[in-house]
């Protein structure tokens, strides 16, 4: 085990008991489930203390509530950040954190690559707002010529989804820095166990907590992880647009968190035997994976990351026609992966693109993305792998 690896094992250990150090007879194991809209002061003078900003106390669950409190130092303690935020979706964190340093006539720069929603919030949406977004290749390559008086932020995502390129986190951050713009990525695919973006320089990481964070494919949420000034901010929003997170979800993330590393790196070791086998099939054209040597990204994902993760896609063979339909009956065939749109649960789904999270994109938008009518995006849960593969082999069949 690499060293950044057996960090991130401790970095869990202290997230698993986080906001649940609690000792001596009677004591809940267990974070308890504070389902309750509102809550009471002791007098005005509290009510007054809370509303000049000079109390902590909890007046409404859209503000905050005990259980999310845990929920959110569990997320800050893996993240290793001073702070963090729970939301009601992924699409919540993302929108959020970008609202939250955001206003209009500022620009955005994002990594061309980017999750389907977080493109089409980019580019039906920001403009309503007045925010202008200009997009760059995953190399960065021409980057500072995009810069101007009016750049805010800098967003990417690493790795990408659903064909797993790489952003080199380390240069994203320093051209941030030296630009002074606010640095965001999203660290879903990834997770806290495999990369640590807050300590190579970014500004802030959001997660769909859905994913791998809850693992269990019950529960939606999100997150946003960063310093103490920058998760104010994001709250605020929250706070304004509503997207915060029930208690009972909070519940359900902090029972998801405490198996975080233990299911990434069964994960991991079954992604890279399916990978293995998708590269040597004959009907396979190409698998993105960035433990394979023979994906572009490798060595960044060596250098970069503590495992490559258990997401990957690949391509079937043919042209545009003939590889849509041999995509088609694969994901139709399977038996033991699920058809379905999510992923980093235990069960391990497989989806097409074209019609989940990059649907209503144009024919040149998917090809930035490198997304064809033959892309099969897989995440790889938690099953044998050897069940996996036999799946897989007969369904290409």
């Amino acid at each position: 085990m690499k060293k950044d690896q057996r960090h991130s094992w401790r970095t869990a250990t202290r997230a698993i008991h986080v906001g649940e150090e609690k000792h001596g007879i009677g004591a809940p194991v267990t974070t308890p489930i504070t389902r309750s809209s509102t809550f009471t002061f002791s007098s005005t003078a509290e009510m007054k203390r809370w509303a000049e900003g000079r109390s902590k106390a909890y007046i409404y669950t859209r503000y905050g509530n005990p259980t999310l409190t845990v929920a959110e130092e569990k997320v800050a303690a893996l993240e290793d950040a001073e702070a963090a935020i729970v939301t009601a979706s992924g699409m919540a964190a993302i929108s959020s954190a970008l609202l939250a340093v955001l206003k209009a006539g500022d620009e955005v720069i994002a990594t061309r690559q980017l999750y389907g929603g977080t493109y089409r919030l980019m580019r039906d949406i920001f403009p309503r707002l007045g925010i202008h977004v200009q997009y760059v290749e995953n190399d960065l390559a021409g980057i500072e010529r995009l810069v101007n008086k009016n750049t805010r932020v800098l967003y990417t995502e690493t790795p990408t989804n659903p064909t797993l390129r790489l952003v080199d986190l380390r240069k994203a951050a320093a051209i941030a820095r030296r630009h002074k713009i606010v640095s965001i990525v999203d660290n879903t695919f990834a997770t806290p166990v495999l990369q640590k973006p807050l300590s190579l320089g970014f500004d802030m990481a959001v997660h769909s907590a859905t994913k791998y964070l809850g693992g269990h494919s019950d529960l939606i949420a999100g997150a946003v992880a960063g310093s103490q000034k920058f998760i104010n901010a994001v709250r605020q929003m929250v706070i304004y647009l509503g997207g915060s997170m029930d208690p009972e979800v909070g519940f359900l993330l902090i029972r998801g968190i405490k198996t975080l590393e233990v299911r990434v790196e069964r994960q991991c070791e079954n992604a890279m035997a399916v990978a293995r086998f998708l590269e040597k099939h004959s009907k396979v054209a190409r698998v993105h994976y960035p433990g394979l040597r023979s994906h572009p990204d490798h060595a960044l994902a060596k250098k970069q990351m503590c495992g490559f993760g258990s997401m990957l896609a690949f391509d079937m063979k043919g042209g545009p026609g003939a590889s849509g339909g041999a995509a088609r009956r694969v994901c139709d065939r399977v038996r033991v992966f699920l058809l379905a749109a999510s992923l980093g649960g235990v069960e391990s789904l497989v989806s097409l693109p074209l019609y989940t999270s990059h649907y209503n994109m144009s024919a040149k938008e998917l090809a930035g993305t490198g997304v064809s009518p033959g892309t099969i995006r897989v995440s790889v849960g938690l099953e044998d792998p050897r069940d996996l593969i036999d799946d897989l082999k007969q369904a290409l069949a």
